[in-house]
């Protein structure tokens, strides 16, 4: 009689076998080995020109060893981009807004989800173009410096510890937390000092201090590296003092990998390294390179480790002719292969982890709903009336919820459409485009809309209007940038005809990417909330925000400035004047700011400065939020900033709530002069901590401490 465990194994080689699974073919393929031993496997595979075919971000299929095609240009901005029908959240400047670093790790681990599903189909159909992988050029980690750039949007806002933390989340969530099977691949960009003009980006030459340089610039960047395993750091199109970033060895080498001691893949922005060679009627370019060839030897001499564009050619000629070595090829390369096997390109995780989670349908009206910013409210909401006017050139605009970057939502529901669905009795007309004079008022238009209880002008910008390299023919818009920030006049004109022409109040939503002075207005509507270009479900967490008690507000990521008048020339990269760090005049809502329903208050305050944890009680008069936010001022440090974010926390609870937050010592570091470098401050250093709800210094309480 035989043994019933050796029947049982027979029994599971048996089932084994039918379904047809057999051991590696090669090394690489085998998961049970370290991912350093599998990557020399398959680099000794490799032939010279297989190994620079693999340096473009077009990777072509090499069949004797199992590779597939793949690209690795993809973008997931704020969802699967451009790859059928996919879910649509917030701009990242609207999640920025929601001060809430878990609820972006959860977004994007819904997008990394999405993102391996449609690369496993995509794989099952044999397709493997550019937007169809599991590497994605995402987050955009630029410092929003100046609202008039077009692609500020795309960012986490002015200051560098909420991008920091903001863009460490998103790494998080694409990435997921097990460093050994990575769900996506992550790539924080632009490196660096990229924030326009978009027009002159091909030329632009960034003049920057060492001390903006480091204090503004590159935080960001060193906080995500230092704090994750981040699979790709993406150069920019700007020269950086005068060199290319794509072949600038300070930036790539002396910081990135000798300082940070980064050893994940270095990428071009596309077709950068043409900027510093190609001759152009057209386009303006750096012309730093006198060939193809020497901008190739810098940039992959520089830690360059794949090119975005079409620049192979190049590549072996910089090799051939003695530029650098086969050597640097296989170090390249190696970075390369270690995140594709990381990421299982050629093993999908959703097919050898049981288990995949589903997507959380419910994220993008949440993340939508946690976005939106009340900045204005006289008593008027959250309103109960029944009839109301939805106006203006964004009420019923589906094209301005997504954004740029965006993936094809399956629907789109507007703030007309959100109102109807609630019950509400709408009147619906345009009235006024975005920004240019077409402008027609009949008197039967104003009769109509003054037959409602209230007017909701959802007004703003549109992606049509700001975003990357655009061409827009229109006073106040330049090449995707704005050269005016103030509301377009028409909508300002319109806004004062429904004032004096109905007597009825007046919520105005504002659709944007950046900033937006209001100055001319502000006295005309009685609410203002901005939605940012919320994603799929913006109408309806708008339509629940001005109607329910119950919903808990963002905070603002970038100052609203009153004018134009207030910011310094947009081509100067000097942060004199600029962001509520430097600013000296007033602006008309800092940084931080938001209101709630109902009042919040933080009090009982105690700093620890041996451990630097701030404790104290948020105390909420009603439902909605309090953001604690944590400011510092190094007293010793003139020419510092006037103040900095260094640590927050979106309190939900209701009622009175305990909150203990811990201060990173990095926060602490100051520029030294002499060393020009970030340094600890010396023993004896004096600061002032600031804790409230705004960077402004009426809703701070002080606390001075020293080191």
């Amino acid at each position: 009689m035989k043994h019933p465990l050796l029947l049982a194994c027979l029994f599971v080689l048996c089932a084994l076998g039918t379904r047809g699974i057999s051991q590696p073919r090669y090394a690489y393929q085998d998961t049970t080995i370290s991912i350093d031993d599998r990557v020399s496997d398959l680099i000794l595979r490799l032939t010279l020109d297989e190994k620079i075919s693999l340096m473009a971000h077009q990777n072509p299929g090499i069949p004797r060893l199992g590779l597939k095609p793949y690209s690795w240009w993809n973008e997931a901005l704020h969802g699967v981009a451009r790859n059928g029908f996919a879910e649509v959240y917030p701009m990242p400047i609207g999640l920025a807004a929601t001060w809430d670093p878990e609820l972006i790790e959860q977004v994007f681990h819904n997008i990394g989800l999405e993102a391996h599903m449609k690369f496993v189909e995509s794989q099952r159909n044999e397709s493997y173009l550019d937007n169809t992988g599991l590497t994605f050029f995402t987050p955009n980690i630029n410092i929003f410096r100046d609202p008039r750039w077009g692609r500020g949007m795309e960012t986490w806002g002015e200051d560098p510890y909420l991008t920091g933390r903001m863009g460490l989340a998103v790494v998080l969530g694409l990435q997921g937390r097990d460093t050994n099977h990575l769900l996506t691949a992550a790539c924080i960009k632009h490196l660096a000092v990229h924030s326009g003009p978009e027009g002159l980006r091909h030329e632009f030459d960034s003049r920057v201090t060492p001390r903006d340089l480091w204090t503004t610039y590159l935080p960001a960047f060193e906080y995500i590296i230092k704090r994750s395993n981040v699979q790709q750091v993406m150069c920019g199109y700007n020269r950086l003092n005068g060199i290319p970033c794509c072949t600038n060895r300070e930036l790539l080498v002396d910081i990135l990998r000798n300082q940070w001691h980064y050893n994940g893949m270095m990428v071009t922005d596309c077709w950068a390294l043409n900027d510093c060679w190609e001759q152009d009627t057209v386009i303006p370019r750096h012309r730093t390179h006198a060939s193809a060839a020497y901008a190739a030897a810098d940039a992959f001499g520089s830690e360059i480790d794949l090119e975005c564009g079409s620049g192979q050619q190049a590549l072996r000629e910089a090799l051939d002719s003695g530029y650098f070595s086969a050597y640097r090829i296989n170090q390249h390369v190696r970075r390369i292969l270690k995140t594709r096997l990381l990421v299982g390109i050629d093993q999908p995780r959703v097919q050898t982890f049981a288990g995949y989670e589903p997507l959380d349908k419910r994220l993008p009206l949440q993340s939508a709903s946690a976005s939106l910013v009340m900045l204005k409210n006289n008593d008027l909401l959250p309103f109960t009336q029944h009839n109301v006017a939805v106006v203006g050139p964004n009420a019923n605009d589906s094209v301005v919820a997504l954004g740029n970057y965006n993936g094809t939502p399956r629907y789109v529901t507007t703030v007309v459409k959100a109102f109807r669905n609630m019950g509400k009795t709408v009147y619906y007309d345009r009235g006024c485009n975005h920004a240019d004079k077409k402008y027609q008022t009949p008197s039967s238009y104003w009769k109509k809309i003054k037959k409602n209880d209230i007017i909701v002008f959802v007004g703003g910008l549109s992606p049509e209007l700001e975003g990357e390299e655009l061409q827009v023919d229109l006073p106040g818009f330049s090449k995707g940038d704005r050269t005016q920030i103030e509301l377009p006049q028409v909508q300002v004109q319109m806004i004062k005809d429904l004032k004096k022409k109905t007597g009825k109040p007046i919520v105005l939503v504002l659709f944007t990417g950046s900033a937006i002075a209001l100055d001319e207005v502000i006295d005309d509507v009685d609410a203002i909330v901005v939605g940012w270009y919320g994603g799929q479900d913006i109408g309806t967490a708008v339509a629940n925000a001005l109607t329910k008690s119950s919903h808990s507000f963002g905070r603002l990521p970038v100052t609203f400035y009153k004018s134009t008048s207030q910011l310094p020339d947009f081509a100067d990269y000097n942060m004199k004047g600029r962001t509520y760090r430097y600013m000296t005049e007033e602006p008309l809502f800092p940084f931080g700011f938001g209101l709630e329903y109902k009042d919040k208050i933080i009090s009982d305050l105690q700093f620890d400065r041996h451990s630097l944890t701030l404790n104290g009680m948020a105390r909420s008069k009603g439902i909605g939020n309090v953001v604690v936010q944590i400011y510092l001022k190094n007293l010793d440090d003139p020419n510092g900033p006037k103040k900095s974010l260094v640590g927050f926390e979106r309190i939900k609870s209701y009622g009175d709530t305990h909150f203990s937050i811990e201060i990173e010592p990095d926060m602490l570091r100051y520029f030294n002069s002499y060393s020009q470098q970030l340094e600890m401050p010396k023993p004896g250093t004096r600061f002032v901590l600031m804790v409230g709800t705004s960077s402004d210094d009426k809703d701070l309480q002080e606390i001075p401490f020293t080191y």
